[in-house]
Protein backbone atom coordinates (compact mmCIF):
# COMPACT_ATOMS: atom_id res chain seq x y z
CA UNK A 1 0.00 0.00 0.00
CA UNK A 2 2.70 2.58 0.80
CA UNK A 3 4.24 1.93 -2.65
CA UNK A 4 0.91 2.63 -4.35
CA UNK A 5 0.41 5.71 -2.27
CA UNK A 6 3.84 7.05 -3.22
CA UNK A 7 3.18 6.40 -6.92
CA UNK A 8 -0.21 8.10 -6.68
CA UNK A 9 1.29 11.15 -4.95
CA UNK A 10 4.05 11.33 -7.55
CA UNK A 11 1.55 11.48 -10.40
CA UNK A 12 -0.70 13.89 -8.53
CA UNK A 13 2.13 16.35 -7.86
CA UNK A 14 4.34 16.07 -10.93
CA UNK A 15 1.99 15.21 -13.79
CA UNK A 16 0.33 18.64 -13.97
CA UNK A 17 3.75 20.32 -14.10
CA UNK A 18 4.95 17.97 -16.84
CA UNK A 19 1.71 18.14 -18.84
CA UNK A 20 1.42 21.93 -18.80
CA UNK A 21 3.50 23.82 -21.34
CA UNK A 22 3.23 27.33 -22.63
CA UNK A 23 1.07 27.51 -25.73
CA UNK A 24 1.69 31.22 -26.34
CA UNK A 25 5.11 32.59 -27.14
CA UNK A 26 5.93 36.24 -26.42
CA UNK A 27 8.33 37.96 -28.81
CA UNK A 28 9.88 41.43 -28.98
CA UNK A 29 8.66 42.97 -25.72
CA UNK A 30 9.66 46.64 -25.65
CA UNK A 31 8.99 49.51 -23.30
CA UNK A 32 9.23 52.92 -24.93
CA UNK A 33 8.78 56.55 -23.95
CA UNK A 34 5.61 58.38 -24.97
CA UNK A 35 4.02 61.72 -24.11
CA UNK A 36 2.07 60.46 -21.10
CA UNK A 37 4.47 57.83 -19.81
CA UNK A 38 5.92 54.50 -20.90
CA UNK A 39 4.14 52.23 -23.37
CA UNK A 40 4.55 48.52 -23.94
CA UNK A 41 4.59 46.70 -27.27
CA UNK A 42 4.95 42.95 -27.83
CA UNK A 43 3.95 40.15 -30.19
CA UNK A 44 2.09 37.00 -29.13
CA UNK A 45 2.39 33.86 -31.23
CA UNK A 46 -0.46 31.38 -30.79
CA UNK A 47 -3.33 29.56 -32.43
CA UNK A 48 -6.71 28.58 -31.03
CA UNK A 49 -7.42 24.89 -30.74
CA UNK A 50 -10.29 23.58 -32.88
CA UNK A 51 -12.40 23.30 -29.72
CA UNK A 52 -11.83 26.98 -28.85
CA UNK A 53 -12.60 28.03 -32.45
CA UNK A 54 -15.84 26.05 -32.29
CA UNK A 55 -16.77 27.59 -28.94
CA UNK A 56 -16.30 31.13 -30.28
CA UNK A 57 -18.29 30.31 -33.44
CA UNK A 58 -21.15 29.07 -31.22
CA UNK A 59 -21.27 32.29 -29.22
CA UNK A 60 -18.96 31.67 -26.25
CA UNK A 61 -16.95 34.78 -25.38
CA UNK A 62 -13.25 34.13 -24.74
CA UNK A 63 -11.42 36.48 -22.36
CA UNK A 64 -7.66 36.99 -22.62
CA UNK A 65 -5.81 38.74 -19.80
CA UNK A 66 -2.49 40.47 -20.45
CA UNK A 67 -0.44 41.17 -17.30
CA UNK A 68 2.63 43.38 -16.88
CA UNK A 69 4.87 43.85 -13.84
CA UNK A 70 7.99 45.90 -13.25
CA UNK A 71 10.27 45.33 -10.27
CA UNK A 72 13.50 46.71 -8.83
CA UNK A 73 16.08 44.37 -7.29
CA UNK A 74 16.89 44.80 -3.62
CA UNK A 75 19.83 43.11 -1.94
CA UNK A 76 18.28 43.10 1.52
CA UNK A 77 14.79 41.80 0.76
CA UNK A 78 12.53 40.52 -1.98
CA UNK A 79 12.37 42.53 -5.20
CA UNK A 80 10.24 45.66 -4.94
CA UNK A 81 7.18 45.57 -7.21
CA UNK A 82 6.81 49.05 -8.70
CA UNK A 83 4.20 48.57 -11.40
CA UNK A 84 1.47 45.98 -11.87
CA UNK A 85 -1.04 46.35 -14.73
CA UNK A 86 -3.52 44.07 -16.45
CA UNK A 87 -5.81 44.44 -19.41
CA UNK A 88 -8.59 42.12 -20.54
CA UNK A 89 -9.58 41.46 -24.16
CA UNK A 90 -12.78 39.68 -25.13
CA UNK A 91 -13.19 37.76 -28.38
CA UNK A 92 -16.71 36.95 -29.55
CA UNK A 93 -18.71 36.05 -32.65
CA UNK A 94 -22.03 37.66 -33.53
CA UNK A 95 -24.11 35.34 -35.68
CA UNK A 96 -26.53 38.08 -36.75
CA UNK A 97 -23.82 40.22 -38.34
CA UNK A 98 -21.48 37.27 -39.03
CA UNK A 99 -18.57 39.19 -37.60
CA UNK A 100 -15.99 38.58 -34.93
CA UNK A 101 -15.60 41.27 -32.29
CA UNK A 102 -12.49 42.06 -30.28
CA UNK A 103 -12.99 44.37 -27.30
CA UNK A 104 -10.53 45.73 -24.77
CA UNK A 105 -11.15 46.83 -21.22
CA UNK A 106 -10.60 50.41 -22.33
CA UNK A 107 -13.82 50.39 -24.35
CA UNK A 108 -12.27 49.88 -27.79
CA UNK A 109 -14.29 47.56 -30.04
CA UNK A 110 -13.21 46.29 -33.44
CA UNK A 111 -15.09 43.98 -35.79
CA UNK A 112 -13.58 41.53 -38.27
CA UNK A 113 -14.91 39.34 -41.06
CA UNK A 114 -12.78 36.34 -40.06
CA UNK A 115 -11.41 34.83 -36.89
CA UNK A 116 -7.90 35.00 -38.34
CA UNK A 117 -8.12 38.79 -38.69
CA UNK A 118 -9.29 39.17 -35.09
CA UNK A 119 -6.49 36.92 -33.80
CA UNK A 120 -3.92 38.86 -35.84
CA UNK A 121 -4.89 42.05 -34.00
CA UNK A 122 -5.00 40.28 -30.62
CA UNK A 123 -1.49 38.94 -31.23
CA UNK A 124 -0.02 42.45 -31.64
CA UNK A 125 0.06 44.47 -28.44
CA UNK A 126 0.92 48.07 -29.29
CA UNK A 127 1.32 51.24 -27.23
CA UNK A 128 -0.29 50.01 -24.02
CA UNK A 129 0.48 52.61 -21.36
CA UNK A 130 1.82 50.70 -18.38
CA UNK A 131 3.72 53.45 -16.50
CA UNK A 132 2.22 56.92 -16.16
CA UNK A 133 4.36 60.06 -16.40
CA UNK A 134 3.57 61.04 -12.82
CA UNK A 135 4.69 57.66 -11.42
CA UNK A 136 7.38 58.62 -8.89
CA UNK A 137 8.65 55.09 -8.16
CA UNK A 138 10.45 54.79 -11.53
CA UNK A 139 13.23 56.97 -12.94
CA UNK A 140 14.84 57.15 -16.38
CA UNK A 141 18.25 55.53 -16.61
CA UNK A 142 17.74 53.12 -13.72
CA UNK A 143 17.68 49.35 -14.23
CA UNK A 144 14.47 47.37 -13.77
CA UNK A 145 13.14 43.91 -14.47
CA UNK A 146 9.95 43.69 -16.54
CA UNK A 147 7.64 40.70 -16.85
CA UNK A 148 4.77 40.06 -19.26
CA UNK A 149 2.30 37.23 -19.79
CA UNK A 150 -1.02 36.53 -21.50
CA UNK A 151 -3.56 33.82 -20.76
CA UNK A 152 -7.07 32.68 -21.53
CA UNK A 153 -9.08 33.49 -18.41
CA UNK A 154 -11.15 30.39 -17.69
CA UNK A 155 -12.84 32.01 -14.69
CA UNK A 156 -14.83 34.30 -16.99
CA UNK A 157 -16.29 31.45 -19.06
CA UNK A 158 -19.88 30.34 -18.41
CA UNK A 159 -20.03 27.79 -15.55
CA UNK A 160 -20.63 24.67 -17.71
CA UNK A 161 -17.56 25.53 -19.79
CA UNK A 162 -15.45 26.13 -16.68
CA UNK A 163 -16.18 22.61 -15.49
CA UNK A 164 -15.36 21.17 -18.92
CA UNK A 165 -12.19 23.27 -19.20
CA UNK A 166 -10.72 22.07 -15.89
CA UNK A 167 -9.82 18.65 -17.20
CA UNK A 168 -9.41 19.46 -20.87
CA UNK A 169 -6.12 20.57 -22.38
CA UNK A 170 -7.91 22.10 -25.41
CA UNK A 171 -9.16 24.90 -23.15
CA UNK A 172 -5.74 25.85 -21.74
CA UNK A 173 -4.01 28.68 -23.52
CA UNK A 174 -1.34 30.68 -21.70
CA UNK A 175 2.21 31.91 -21.86
CA UNK A 176 4.95 31.70 -19.29
CA UNK A 177 6.13 34.96 -17.74
CA UNK A 178 8.50 36.62 -20.22
CA UNK A 179 11.08 38.58 -18.21
CA UNK A 180 13.75 41.00 -19.37
CA UNK A 181 16.05 43.67 -17.95
CA UNK A 182 15.53 47.24 -19.07
CA UNK A 183 16.72 50.77 -18.51
CA UNK A 184 13.99 53.37 -18.96
CA UNK A 185 14.58 56.04 -21.61
CA UNK A 186 14.01 59.70 -20.82
CA UNK A 187 10.46 60.93 -21.34
CA UNK A 188 9.87 63.80 -23.81
CA UNK A 189 9.79 67.22 -22.14
CA UNK A 190 6.78 69.55 -22.27
CA UNK A 191 8.53 71.75 -24.88
CA UNK A 192 9.14 68.76 -27.18
CA UNK A 193 5.45 67.83 -27.09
Amino acid sequence: MPERLRAWLFWLVFLPAVAWTAEIDIANPQLGAAEDGYVLSADFQFELSPRLEEAVARGVVLYFVVEFEMTRSRWYWLDEKLVSRSQTYSLSYHALTRQYRLSSGGGLHQTFATLGEALAVLSRLRNWEVVERRERAVRPGESYQAALRIQLDLTQLPRPFQINALGNRDWRLASDWKTWQLSLPTLPTAEAR
